[in-house]
């Protein structure tokens, strides 16, 4: 007797799991078109599509314009967000990070989603004065606090002085970790007022107000915040520019053979 080949089995549309039967109904499939569907695709293939059907369909439209039973949130908590000077009421998971409600409640696209794990700065904006990982802060917490992204900066049309300065020292290539660089040299320079201490504060039992940072001091406090395209001097430069009315461009010099050796030996 000839065995049955248990890879030809396929599941009919009665043993599919609810899921299932929503996708495909929403692919419009039939009974008779469904079984021929499922012959072609595998079960972690179905799941596959039902990822992309979801985030394409679903989560990329607001919550207003999602049906009457897509709004319904597992863990649903009511918060007032104060994002750049004005009130937002939000029904919102209670898991949602800041970053998403930024996003994709909100609609402040500026604020940019790169690493999503709080290593690469792009999602930084600030909170009460304090640079915050966006992406790692639940939006929960945020309750009653001042948020500032980079769209808030501008004020009456006019852009902030660090903008500015990015633009003039062209401190951006692609732009994508801009949003978080400029808010962290903003937050920076409130740091750099109060005289709070980094890692490469000489002395930490005498620090003053109105610190004048160095390039070194600069380039370790902006270290959390990644620039792929390498445009770290010209960030560097627009900082000092603002913090210190440093205008003057830095020079560079390529160490000769000798200066090598000694360096090397010392």
């Amino acid at each position: 007797m000839k065995k049955s080949d248990k890879s030809q089995q396929v599941n009919t549309p009665d043993e599919l799991t609810p899921d299932e039967n929503i996708i495909l109904d929403a692919m419009g499939l039939t009974a008779s078109s469904r079984r021929k569907f499922l012959r072609q695709v595998s079960t972690g293939s179905l799941g596959i599509y039902a990822s992309s059907f979801f985030s394409s369909e679903v989560f990329a439209q607001t919550v207003q314009d999602l049906p009457e039973q897509a709004q319904i949130l597992l863990n649903e908590i009511k918060v007032n967000l104060r994002v750049n000077n004005m009130v937002k009421p939000l029904a919102i998971d209670s898991r949602m990070s800041l970053l998403d409600a930024l996003r994709e409640r909100l609609a402040l696209t500026g604020t940019k989603k790169g690493c999503d794990h709080g290593q690469c700065g792009a999602c930084t904006v600030i909170i009460d004065g304090k640079r915050k990982l966006s992406c790692l802060t639940l939006a929960a917490t945020c309750e009653g606090k001042e948020i500032t992204t980079v769209e808030g900066l501008a004020k009456n049309g006019e852009m902030h002085d660090m903008q500015k300065a990015f633009v003039k020292h062209d401190g951006f290539q692609c732009g994508y970790c801009t949003p978080g660089q400029i808010c962290s040299s903003v937050a920076l320079l409130e740091e750099a007022k109060n005289g709070e201490a980094s890692y490469v504060t000489e002395d930490l039992k005498n620090i003053k107000s109105g610190l004048k940072l160095s390039e070194e001091e600069i380039r370790e406090r902006m270290s959390g915040n990644i620039c792929r395209c390498g445009a770290y001097n010209n960030i560097v430069q627009a900082f000092k520019e603002v913090h210190s009315g440093d205008d003057v461009m830095p020079t560079w010099e390529f160490a000769t053979a000798e200066q090598m050796k000694k360096a090397k030996n010392a």
